[in-house]
């Protein structure tokens, strides 16, 4: 008798939930699969198949046990029950590798969709294999678990039925697949896994539609001897099912916040490098690059560009030893750079480098080594800063520096050496008025005289050594005056001539109409002379000295011959010579104070420091030009007189003693002095009063009844001589009063209405003084500073 079988409703309904639930689960984990890569994508592929064909075994079953034969109790084969399990797991498994492929195809953002023209039809086709291959084996598997079903009877099946069971089954598993390949959210998988689960269900349940069981009366084997009840099956059969599911639900969770979180991070970590990529990008003061272990650069920053020329297409993947120079390159300078990094961590210099055009520039290196999070090391970075604007003004402000220390040393030595004149004036003055007065007074004894003549000499030099010191400190007494430079030195042609000897020539270039220079015409005498002796030494073999004058502008310039038009323009007189010439170092120092290249006893190192107090003290400058054998150039420059010529500058006439005896009050700190000059004025007939100080000097004016002239010296403590002669001038406005100075110490406009005798003076001199201002003549007409012993230059 035949039977077509019934179906428990309950456990109908378990095993469609447990196909769709296992759908569901499948398709989480193969979205898993696609998100991991390597061994992980191979476990999460073997956890889907296992999910999917082991669900696809639970539906079949569970469905199974809901198959009810009236009056027929139904029993599984244990080792066929096993055996339809591991069919769907096995071909799930088979079916998905062979949709997934095992080259770049396989999950990939291309191949997952099935799209492009290269990757459209080989990964439909893998597809449709797969289901062909996974629905065949689900229908075997359906089949086997068929049966391994014990019965009191033979089972029949319409091969129509089976037929449509295996195209449903084809087309399930086809359907299963390209679903878990393809791109899902939660919604989507929701779906599909319903869609899923019917599928495989009415797989299921259409081949049992096909099915009849012709029942016979053999003996039915016991539950207890051929396997296991159906309850007890279907219980045990949802609880596995159950677990797994939930147990590989709660895997692919899991492993999803574990990807998401590690996805925010590598967001994170991306986006950290593009804003450090931007960052470099837009630094243009720094050029900031990679280099691998071996030196090569790595990549290329805008600041890079800017500072060595470079485009990143023309410098990446080349060793940066191109940017140092040949001498460093030759010395293995990068490589040890690189070494000192390596060894100590960070290596920091400066030096010379070169841009792409070959030009240098001084640069500020450091070089970093990066290891990666193992430790190893991986390369370096290495940061190049152009300093060289910063080398140039730390080179400036050190010249400056040096310039300013030499002008503090300079003033210093100036202050000191004013202050010397002062005293060592003072002293001479002693000297020479003594001798003078001795010369009187001794016996016409030649031994004696020529001894006399000695010390004179001896005190002429130290005036004229005095008067140098003076000039170079630029306290000495001048009178400007307009000067023909030209008429100048050739009434000195002579003297000079003698002063040089017959070995040295001498040349003079003049441009015709050359306007006067504003000089004090006596003291640019000695000047010249220094000047000139000074070529005749730099000339052993002898030469040619040409003495030249020119007119220039205001900086220096030279302008025509003919002379400027307007007004602040200076005059060059130079003196030039074909000697040895000097070094840099020897010309930076040739204007200090006492400094010589001469022998021991050959020169006081002063002719030049005289000559640039000189042109300072006139408002103009000494400029030295001078080459190692090619000679060196004087350039004295001074300004222009406002007349259009100058006259020959005027001696005093020789002085006059038939004046009547004078009551002269001398004033005088140094007693040495104060009674040399009483013992003159004595000799020249007059009678003295002597006064010590200032206010000793008021109070004898005060108590003398008769009193013609004042001699005062002006550097006296408490009060100086121009203030002595404003008091005596306020209370005896008639009263003569001559001021005697070694040195010019005075303030704008101070004295200009007093006449004044240089010191040191002889009497000679102070008799032409007294003879000036006694008969009434103006204060600048009797002024005289004129030293009357240099005849040593």
């Amino acid at each position: 008798m035949a039977h077509a079988g019934l179906h428990d409703p309950v456990l109908v309904g378990l095993s469609v939930a447990i196909a769709m639930l296992a759908a569901f689960v499948a398709l989480d984990l193969a979205d898993r699969m696609k998100a991991a890569s390597g061994w992980a994508r191979r476990a999460w592929l073997m956890a889907a198949a296992l999910v999917l064909g082991g669900g696809v075994w639970s539906m079949h079953f569970v469905a199974m046990l809901a198959f009810r034969l009236p009056g027929i109790e139904i029993t599984y084969d244990f080792g066929l029950t096993l055996l339809s399990l591991a069919l769907p797991v096995a071909v799930t498994a088979f079916g998905l590798s062979i949709a997934k492929g095992s080259g770049a195809e396989g999950l990939g953002a291309q191949g997952s969709r099935g799209e492009g023209a290269d990757g459209t039809r080989p990964r439909t086709a893998r597809i449709a294999l797969a289901g062909l291959v996974t629905g065949l084996g689900i229908v075997t598997m359906h089949y086997t678990g068929m049966a391994a079903m014990h019965l009191p009877g033979v089972l029949r099946y319409d091969p129509a039925w089976v037929a449509g069971s295996v195209v449903v089954a084809v087309v399930a598993a086809t359907a299963a697949i390209r679903l878990a390949l393809a791109e899902s959210g939660v919604g989507l998988r929701v779906a599909a896994a319903t869609v899923m689960g019917l599928a495989i269900a009415g797989m299921h349940f259409s081949g049992m539609q096909g099915l009849t069981v012709a029942h016979h009366a053999a003996a039915i084997p016991s539950a207890a001897e051929m396997g296991f009840g159906q309850a007890r099956l279907a219980v045990g059969v949802t609880v596995v099912t159950v677990l797994v599911l939930v147990l590989a639900l709660s895997a692919a969770a899991i492993d999803r916040r574990f990807s998401q979180n590690a996805a925010r991070e590598a967001a994170a970590l991306r986006a950290s490098e593009e804003r450090y990529r931007l960052l470099l990008q837009s630094v243009t003061d720094y050029a900031i690059y990679m280099l691998d272990r071996d030196g090569v650069v790595a990549n290329w920053n805008a600041g890079a560009r800017r500072i060595k020329g470079y485009e990143a297409e023309e410098i990446v993947g080349t060793h940066f030893s191109c940017f140092y120079t040949e001498e460093d390159r030759a010395r293995d300078v990068p490589a040890r750079a690189l070494a000192t990094a390596l060894a100590e961590g960070k290596f920091a210099a400066e030096g010379w480098r070169l841009r792409r055009d070959g030009t240098r520039f001084w640069a500020s290196v450091v070089i970093d080594p990066i290891r990666g999070e193992d430790g190893a090391h991986v390369g370096f970075a290495k940061v190049t800063r152009d300093i060289t604007e910063r080398r140039r003004a730390e080179e400036a402000l050190a010249q400056a520096q040096g310039a300013l220390a030499q002008a503090q040393k300079m003033e210093a030595v100036g202050q000191l050496t004013g202050g010397v004149a002062h005293d060592f004036n003072n002293l001479l003055m002693a000297v020479l008025g003594s001798l003078e007065l001795l010369r009187k007074r001794l016996p016409d004894d030649p031994r004696l005289l020529r001894l006399l003549d000695n010390a004179v000499q001896g005190a002429e030099r130290g005036a004229a050594l005095t008067q140098r010191m003076l000039a170079f400190a630029r306290r000495q007494d001048l009178k400007p005056e307009p000067v023909d430079l030209a008429r100048l030195v050739r009434g000195m042609a002579d003297l000079l001539q003698r002063s040089i000897g017959p070995g040295t020539r001498i040349e003079t270039r003049f441009p015709p109409r050359l306007p006067p220079a504003l000089v004090d015409a006596h003291q640019l005498e000695l000047a010249l002379l220094n000047l000139v002796v000074n070529a005749r030494d730099a000339m052993p073999e002898g030469g040619t000295i040409t003495i030249a004058a020119r007119a220039g502008g205001q900086d220096g310039t030279r302008q025509e011959e003919t002379g400027p038009d307007e007004t602040g323009t200076m005059l060059c007189l130079a003196v030039s010579d074909t000697g040895t010439g000097m070094d840099t170092d020897t010309l930076a120092r040739a204007q200090e104070p006492f400094f010589t290249t001469k022998g021991v006893g050959k020169g006081t190192g002063l002719g030049l420091s005289m000559v640039h107090g000189l042109a300072a003290q006139s408002h103009g400058r000494l400029v030295l030009r001078s080459r190692p054998g090619a000679g060196t150039t004087a350039e004295i420059w001074l300004p222009m007189a406002a007349q259009a010529a100058a006259e020959p500058p005027l001696r005093p006439a020789a002085a006059s003693h038939a004046l009547p005896s004078q009551v002269v009050l001398v004033v005088d700190d140094d007693p040495l002095v104060l009674e040399n000059s009483a013992a003159m004025l004595e000799d020249l007939g007059h009678r003295v009063i002597e006064a010590r100080s200032g206010h000793e000097a008021l109070a004898l004016m005060r108590r003398a009844r008769t009193l013609d002239l004042v001699l005062t010296d002006h550097a006296m403590p408490e009060m100086t001589g121009i203030e002595l002669a404003a008091r005596i001038l306020a209370e005896r406005p008639a009263l003569k009063v001559i001021l005697a100075t070694g040195y010019a110490d005075f303030g704008p406009g101070e004295g200009t209405d007093l006449p004044r005798l240089a010191k040191p003076y002889d009497q000679a001199a102070l008799a032409r003084m007294i003879e000036t201002v006694v008969r009434g003549a103006g204060p600048g007409l009797g002024d005289d500073t004129v030293v009357p012993f240099p005849k040593s230059a």
